[in-house]
């Protein structure tokens, strides 16, 4: 079976729901692999949902559908508050990237009943400024920034990064509509110890399967590298 756009690989597959500390109710899955315990964990923080952002963009759709079956990496995914998909609505209003740190609170709670291994925050766009304005606060390996906007996120929040223990990767499309290579080394350069990867004829939303293998290989490289690199087929 060759691995492309709409393949779901096999996994353990569960809806998860997850309560903040303001009240609300979030929905969202957990993909497990199939027969073995996880190495990693991914918590997928979604792009902004006034622009169609949610659980199943498709970036984070693909990582849960291939990485539990070609990298034995659980993904935890799931809607910010006030955002439906074809899972369910979580509860509440768009919270403009202020509100949205009680659901990552929740998510974590999540993963932490969970026992679940080694987990890291993977964003994208609008994901990445919660994962940096709030991901310094949990016991994650690290966090992995997929075309970040950098416009909710201050210096002193990314400054705060640096000598923090925990690893910043962040991926920039060349031809991202909001922040390209130049001003983001400018931006990033308060955290030395940055990994900062430049995907050459990349765009803000990764658009084509050349596009996903390249993202989801990044992932892969900091959560499971032994992995690598990720088939082209799968169970022939």
């Amino acid at each position: 079976m060759d691995i492309k756009a709409g393949v779901i690989l096999p996994a353990r597959r569960e809806d998860a729901e997850f309560h903040t500390s303001d009240g609300l109710t979030l929905v969202g899955e957990l993909s497990l692999p199939l027969s073995v315990a996880p190495v990693a964990t991914i918590v997928a923080l979604h792009p902004l949902s006034t622009h169609g952002g949610f659980m199943d963009s498709h970036i984070i759709r693909k990582a849960a559908a291939r990485l539990p079956a070609l990298a034995d990496i659980a993904v935890l995914r799931f809607n910010f508050r006030g955002v439906a998909s074809p899972r369910g609505v979580s509860e509440g209003e768009f919270g403009h990237g202020v509100d949205e740190r009680h659901d990552l609170a929740a998510a974590m709670a999540f993963v932490a009943e969970r026992g679940l291994p080694h987990p890291w925050l993977v964003g994208w766009s609008f994901g990445t400024e919660v994962a940096l304005k709030y991901g310094l606060e949990y016991p994650i390996d690290g966090a992995i920034l997929l075309s970040p906007p950098l416009h909710r996120t201050s210096d002193a929040e990314l400054a705060a990064w640096a000598g923090s223990g925990k690893r910043l990767v962040a991926v920039i499309p060349e031809l991202d509509d909001y922040l390209r290579p130049a001003e983001a080394a400018a931006r990033f350069a308060v955290v030395p110890e940055v990994e900062f990867v430049v995907v050459e004829g990349g765009k803000h939303l990764w658009v084509g399967e050349s596009q996903t293998k390249r993202v989801l290989s990044e992932i892969v490289l900091r959560l499971n590298p032994a992995a690598l690199p990720l088939p082209e087929t799968f169970g022939e």
